[in-house]
């Protein structure tokens, strides 16, 4: 636990007893905007000194918008708004949460210190706190508001262990990466991490590559909520985690799983599922193993049919951030009077529409070529960091 709040034995044998004669225990609404307070919160819903926990930003959490109690195995719940679906609710053991941040731990190698640059209502900015309570070293973190260089160096001055640690958005990388470019200062510190977290979405292949240019640390993350955050590293499982694809679906196994979403048993029984003795989580992303290595190739839902041929949107979405300016473009269907549905790239770049068509055709075939490209000033984004999809498709259908 934290070096500030450690507990002996009799402490949480103590504060466990509280609620054994109980099936439940309370589920506490907690204000995220305090992150320190939000470790100590966490760190009572392990070891059991403490309600359960739902961190909510926003400053105002109501709690008649969430349940009062909950099993008592579940430490956390995480609301996930999901990027193409209906908001969730997952509730998370601490066994889970333990074993998520030993797997993590385990994989980087020497223990250090967390810069904290993620909101702690999202799972990954969840993990910090959790993988700092497991090695007992509390976190740093960014001070609230859009992360730029000067918030970062100012929390990176405050750390005080040599092995340095964070997570981030791929949004966030290619902001940093933009200023690091002009900024020596900035560009040496995060050279100093042991390692880079990048996850939550996927990251393009030129953000890395430029990140690896200044001599930064990237890990590629995959996983989600169901399994508390990242359970795969530069595509291989970590820890006792497992992967499996079943009809080009992704499923993820092992010991982070989520027990279930709460209050929805239905969609429970569609996502986590048993096969010889086994439990699974059908993740809603395609993917391949190849060699062992997990390769995602987009999502489930995400095909079109354009002019009678099947097109994969996650497919041509890859090529197109692949391409110069475009690292935050975003592929969505839009409506086409003669072929029905067809690709459209959303950004805040400028690209040349007839370059980019030629470069995605190159790669994919004419059909996933993007019929139109649609600048905007700012794309719409979840708290997670995460592309709004159903935003910036209603943006696209709006404007025909």
């Amino acid at each position: 636990m934290a070096r500030d709040a450690q507990r002996t034995p009799r402490d949480l044998e103590h504060s466990r007893a509280r609620y054994r004669g109980s099936m439940t225990r309370p589920l506490a609404v907690v204000d995220s905007g305090d992150s320190l307070a939000c470790l100590v919160r966490l760190r009572d819903a392990l070891d059991g000194e403490g309600p359960a926990v739902l961190f909510r930003g926003g400053g105002v959490n109501p709690v008649a918008t969430a349940p009062l109690e909950v099993e008592k195995r579940i430490a956390l719940v995480v609301e996930t708004s999901g990027s193409t679906g209906t908001p969730k609710r997952v509730a998370l053991s601490a066994d889970a949460l333990l074993a998520s941040a030993a797997a993590s731990n385990g994989a980087l190698g020497e223990p250090g210190q967390w810069l904290l640059a993620l909101p702690v209502h999202y799972i990954a900015g969840i993990n910090v706190l959790a993988r700092s309570l497991a090695t007992g070293v509390n976190p740093v973190s960014v001070a609230p508001g859009r992360m730029d260089a000067r918030t970062v160096l100012d929390a990176v001055a405050r750390m005080t262990e040599k092995v340095r640690l964070t997570a981030l958005v791929p949004a966030q990388l290619g902001r940093l990466l933009d200023e690091a470019d002009e900024d020596a200062a900035l560009r040496d510190a995060l050279a100093g991490f042991s390692r880079i977290l990048v996850g939550g979405q996927a990251t393009p292949t030129p953000l890395v590559d430029r990140a690896r240019a200044h001599g930064w640390r990237i890990t590629r993350t995959y996983g989600s909520s169901e399994t508390c955050g990242g359970v795969v590293y530069d595509g291989r499982p970590i820890g006792q985690s497992t992967v499996r694809i079943v009809d080009g679906r992704i499923e993820l196994g092992g010991p982070t799983l989520a027990e279930y979403y709460l209050g929805d048993p239905e969609r429970t029984a569609r996502t986590f599922v048993e096969h010889d003795e086994h439990r699974w989580y059908r993740t809603d992303d395609a993917g391949e193993l190849v060699d062992g290595v997990l390769r995602v190739t987009g999502r489930i839902d995400d095909r079109i049919v354009s002019g009678g041929v099947k097109v994969r949107l996650g497919d041509v979405e890859r090529v197109v951030r692949e391409q110069p300016g475009l690292a935050d473009a975003v592929v969505v269907a839009g409506p086409h009077p003669e072929w029905g549905e067809v690709p459209v790239a959303v950004t805040t770049g400028h690209p040349d529409l007839v370059a980019l068509r030629r470069s995605v055709g190159a790669v994919l075939g004419p059909e996933a070529r993007p019929d139109r490209v649609l600048t905007i000033a700012e794309l719409p984004l979840l708290s997670s960091g995460k592309p709004d999809r159903l935003a910036i498709a209603a943006l696209v259908a709006a404007r025909g």
